[in-house]
């Protein structure tokens, strides 16, 4: 091998090595984004409706608390087999009750608020109320009450904290409807 080709020999794994280098960088910065600061989710299904629509892409945030009007991305193992986005609706110890006839929501014996919908709760599930949310969990529902199954039912039931992905932050796609999420503190802000 002449002194050229042993220069471009060389140049060629030196260019390997940084192409490996760039992709191993690339990929620990993924992993950093995507445990401490967010990642992308998609929605699929209208259980969401009026809030978020089928095919938006949301910016998910990891969080250790949850709070009441959080939007989350659940992962629990469930009888759909996919991640689930719905807002908690109560956290453990917190009591749930439903009058299906009103279609209001009580927790802790007050109705809340819930500006979110357009149309109030009157579909039921299998579960029976009032009910009281165990340690480690929160009780979640979709926005569109009428077309959403979640922890009305047993299917979805309670959500154990530790399979929530994290809290909706962003709705980033579609473009045009980029919306900001913060939760719906009753009273608060």
């Amino acid at each position: 091998m002449t002194p050229e080709q042993a220069k471009k020999e060389r140049s060629r794994w030196i260019k390997i090595y940084d192409l490996i280098g760039s992709v191993v960088t690339a990929l620990v910065l993924i992993f950093i984004v995507f445990t401490f600061v967010g990642r992308p989710a998609s929605v699929v299904g209208t259980s969401m409706v009026p809030t978020l629509q089928d095919g938006d892409w949301l910016f998910v945030v990891p969080k250790q608390e949850y709070n009441y009007g959080d939007i989350v991305i659940i992962t629990q193992p469930n009888a759909f087999n996919e991640p689930l986005v719905k807002r908690i609706i109560a956290t453990e110890g917190q009591t749930v009750d439903i009058n299906f006839v009103s279609g209001q929501v009580f927790i802790d014996s007050q109705e809340i608020e819930e500006p979110y919908i357009n149309e109030l709760t009157k579909r039921s599930g299998d579960v029976t109320f009032p009910l009281v949310v165990p340690k480690g969990k929160v009780f979640v529902m979709g926005d569109n009450r009428m077309h959403s199954t979640d922890s009305r039912s047993t299917d979805v039931g309670f959500i154990d904290t530790r399979y929530i992905l994290g809290r909706a932050a962003v709705r980033v796609l579609p473009f045009g409807d980029m919306n900001i999420y913060d939760n719906f503190q009753q009273g608060e802000e």
